[in-house]
Order: C-alpha cells, then structure tokens, then sequence
C-alpha cells in the first residue's frame, strides 16, 4: 500500500533531502527511524531535492508499506524523529502515485533581513545591505511569469533535456520597515539553484550592480549577462506543493507570518 507522508523540516543542520553516502541528510533519517519503527526497510521518495540547509514549511514524501499502518504511527513517529523534522499527515492512496513525479505547482520562498539579527541566523539570510532599489527589484521579479526558459539561471542546464520552467507567480515583498524581504515564487519545475540563482541577480538590481535591461536579457538571450554566486541557502523554503489530487495547506504558519509581520506586496 501506498502513504503519503505531509512533513516540514528545518534544513539548517542537513545536507539537503536526497539520501548520499557519507553526510547527513533528512531522507536517510527518516528512512532509519521509519525502518526501526516498522522493523522493516523503508525506502521513501521525496517530492524535491532541497539543497544543504534549504527549509521546507510543507514537503511530501511517499512509501510503500506491506501492512496497513497503525493509527498511532503518526505519533510514534513524531515522537522518534529530531524535533527539526515535523509528520502532519500521512495519507492511504490508491494506486501508485509518485510524490516528486505527479507535483503540479511548488511554492518557494526566499527571506532576508538586512541588519545583523542573532534570532534570525538560521530562519532568514542576512545581507548587510542599505538604499536598496525596491522599485527596480520588483519589476524584475515581475518578468520572471512572462518568459519560460530559464537556462541563464540554473548551475547545469546541460543536464536536463530542456530548461523550460512554468513560472506561475513571482512577487516581492517587504516590512513596513523596509529591512526586510520576502521572494515568493511558483512553477511547475525548478531547475539546480533556480530560486538562490535569481535571488543573487534581484539583489544585484537591488545593489545598482544589474540594470533591469540587463536582466531581462538573460532571459531572452539564456546567457548571464553578468556573473553573479547564488543567494545563501538559508532563507529558502518550498513552501507548498499541490497535486491534481491532493492539495493541503501548509501546516506551519510560519512561511507567511514570520513572527506576526506584515508583508506588503511593493
């Protein structure tokens, strides 16, 4: 039978989700405490592959398990698991739906904060910045739905069979002091540091460093018109994941209030 597990975690302290010898990631933690749980192995698959340190306010993994599980499962677990790794659901399928495969829309979100915070190290990436351009920074967050391939913006186009990305949403906001700032963006797929790739560039616009023409021609040329490093992973969270058959809302209400602040869309 096959369960989809509804989860977050905090990514601060892993090597990303997806399972590799030798470091510490959230798959293979889970995989040993569901195996010992069930005295049986367990393999799951994930619903993305959330880069070293990346959050996750909602994520998705499914399994396949001989037995019907036990209702206390969803407990036991909870209980086993570091308190940085959180089970809200775990839902009976029919079929073989694929949680990474079958994903429609994934949601992410980028926050900075740009004076030195000690409580927001591990929640938000800090950039000592001042008189940053909001104007400019979001209007080159809003042709980011008007264009479809993003070779320009991932590490290794090469590997995938097509760069092309249904971008459903981008918008940026900030608090009503103007030192704080959230990236919210949607799309069917991402590619290899998409989101941290177009975070480095908006900060950049942000900085006087990159027009907005030079910008929009990375998207219609897909060549970098300036080099620039990925955003710090910390601060990033895939923050929801809809399904044609399952679209819950995210549990932690975290991702949107960031401690009771209001954003407000620039």
């Amino acid at each position: 039978m096959r369960y989809f597990f509804h989860i977050a975690y905090q990514g601060q302290h892993y090597n990303g989700w997806q399972k590799q010898p030798g470091i510490k990631s959230v798959q293979e933690v889970i995989e040993q405490t569901l195996s010992k749980i069930l005295k049986s192995p367990i393999a799951i698959n994930g619903c993305g592959r959330t880069d070293a340190h990346v959050h996750a306010s909602q994520f998705f993994f499914h399994a396949d398990i001989e037995n019907e599980i036990n209702s206390n499962l969803l407990y036991i677990l909870n209980k086993a698991l570091p308190a940085n790794i959180a089970v809200f659901d775990i839902i009976k399928m029919e079929g073989k739906p694929h949680a990474r495969f079958d994903a429609v829309q994934r949601k992410y979100d980028y926050f900075v904060h740009t004076y030195k915070d000690p409580f927001l190290t591990s929640q938000s990436s800090f950039y000592l910045l001042k008189d940053l351009d909001l104007d400019q920074m979001k209007a080159v967050v809003k042709l980011l739905p008007q264009y479809k391939d993003f070779r320009a913006f991932c590490t290794h186009p090469d590997k995938y069979e097509h760069t092309i990305c249904n971008v459903m949403e981008a918008d940026l906001f900030v608090n009503a002091k103007g030192d704080r700032l959230r990236f919210h963006i949607a799309s069917n797929r991402f590619l290899g540091k998409m989101i941290r790739l177009i975070m480095g560039k908006i900060l950049m616009v942000g900085k006087g460093q990159l027009s907005f023409d030079e910008f929009e021609s990375e998207l219609i040329t897909l060549q970098p018109s300036k080099i620039s490093l990925p955003a710090h992973p910390t601060g990033l969270y895939l923050s929801k994941v809809t399904y044609p058959y399952l679209n819950l809302e995210p549990r932690t209400e975290f991702i949107h209030s960031t401690q009771g602040i209001e954003w407000i869309s620039i």
